[in-house]
């Protein structure tokens, strides 16, 4: 699968035009991946620190060609007000910023996993999941793709907890400029599936008062998990929703230790299902899919024994992790792809009617034969020409 991953790699360069800088990346990729252990191996006694505070980085030798990068680890803040580390890759346009900051970026990646190891950023092209990246930089945004805490910094995992998810990403601007001073405080939170649902958090935590040294200017997402109740509901009887359950089962104990007991959780398994979670939360979906499949297809229909979304106390905390309590007073773009099997079209949909109906500026895109994993590519090309009108000043007029 590692190999896999390479060939991946290799093909994302050549279809971007990087043919002749191919080679380069995928070397210096391999030097990078060697200080990774190192790098993300922190004490257990690290202080707490201030939302956004940098504990150590990392210049990346593989960035693509007109970019300087970085690793970096840097502190957030969890669903329950705790100090934590997270950790991301800052990505900035060589040369001179523009008068007033270089706008930045704030990406949430969709799911690669629940574990340690799992992030995009331990990737030999740390790159890989940052959709859009070339396409922002040309325009003159910087980009930062948080991690979400959990994933490569050793910690609790923070899959689909929407607040914790969605500091991440707020932080780790914060982050980026504190690594590269000329960064403007103008920020656009961008998402796609679990990122999604975390970008989505993150305009809400802005709109609440979160990180007030930031500007948010627009939220922007592709198929985001925003209904948890309705995702669970979609894909229990299918191998997408054996693997998020499962991913989830780990964070939540953790987020919620102090409301419900393991047991409490974990009663809504089946035996098979009790048995197998722990190898499941462990397993890397972008590197291990062999393996996954594996643990997870004779589990199909036989996880858990009825739906989480009407089931306590899941019922009530996949309620408190969708987006739409709380405002974002924004503008937000959602693309959808209508051949999506993994976010239900019409879930989105509904979402987008309730974001209408508490008086979002919500501007609303439909791909036809797209499925899930295309959704983030494919809306890059619309949300460019939006964010533009929004930083010159002409507000969308939206899809509501």
């Amino acid at each position: 699968m590692k190999r896999f991953v390479v060939l991946l790699v290799a093909a994302s360069l050549l279809l971007s035009g990087c043919v002749w800088d191919a080679e380069r990346r995928l070397e210096e990729g391999a030097l990078d991946e060697i200080s990774n252990e190192s790098f993300y191996s922190v004490p257990d006694d690290v202080p707490a620190g201030e939302p956004g505070e940098v504990l150590r980085s990392l210049p990346i030798l593989s960035a693509p060609l007109g970019v300087d990068a970085w690793r970096v680890i840097y502190h957030t803040t969890d669903v329950n007000g705790r100090d934590l580390l997270s950790s991301a890759i800052v990505a900035v346009p060589e040369g001179e910023p523009p008068a007033g900051g270089t706008p930045i970026v704030s990406w949430g990646h969709p799911t690669t996993g629940a574990a340690q190891g799992c992030a995009p950023s331990v990737l030999i092209d740390p790159f890989l999941m940052m959709t859009g990246l070339s396409e922002f930089i040309a325009a003159g945004y910087a980009m930062v793709a948080t991690d979400y805490p959990g994933m490569a910094v050793r910690g609790d995992s923070s899959y689909l907890i929407g607040v914790t998810e969605g500091n991440s990403m707020l932080d780790a601007a914060r982050a980026a400029r504190t690594l590269s001073p000329g960064l403007s405080t103008d920020v656009v939170l961008w998402g796609h599936s679990q990122g999604g649902q975390a970008a989505l958090f993150a305009g809400q935590q802005a709109a609440a008062g979160y990180a007030p040294d930031l500007d948010v200017i627009a939220v922007a997402t592709a198929a985001p998990a925003a209904d948890l109740s309705e995702l669970m509901t979609d894909d229990i009887d299918y191998m997408e929703g054996v693997t998020i359950t499962a991913y989830a089962f780990p964070s939540f104990e953790a987020a919620y230790a102090d409301r419900y007991t393991k047991d409490e959780l974990t009663a809504i398994l089946t035996d098979d299902g009790a048995a197998a979670v722990d190898e499941l939360a462990s397993i890397c979906l972008l590197t291990q899919g062999d393996r996954l499949h594996a643990v997870a297809k004779p589990l199909i229909g036989n996880f858990v024994r009825s739906n989480p979304a009407t089931t306590a106390p899941w019922q009530t905390l996949l309620a408190e992790n969708s987006a739409g309590a709380s405002p974002i007073g924004v503008p937000v773009f959602i693309g959808q792809g209508l051949a999506d099997t993994t976010v239900d079209p019409s879930s989105t949909t509904s979402y987008v009617q309730h974001l209408c109906s508490t008086g979002e500026n919500v501007t609303f895109r439909e791909f036809d034969g797209i499925s899930h994993l295309l959704a983030g590519s494919v809306s890059v090309p619309d949300v460019l020409p939006w964010l533009r009108g929004i930083r010159e000043g002409s507000a969308p007029t939206g899809s509501c």
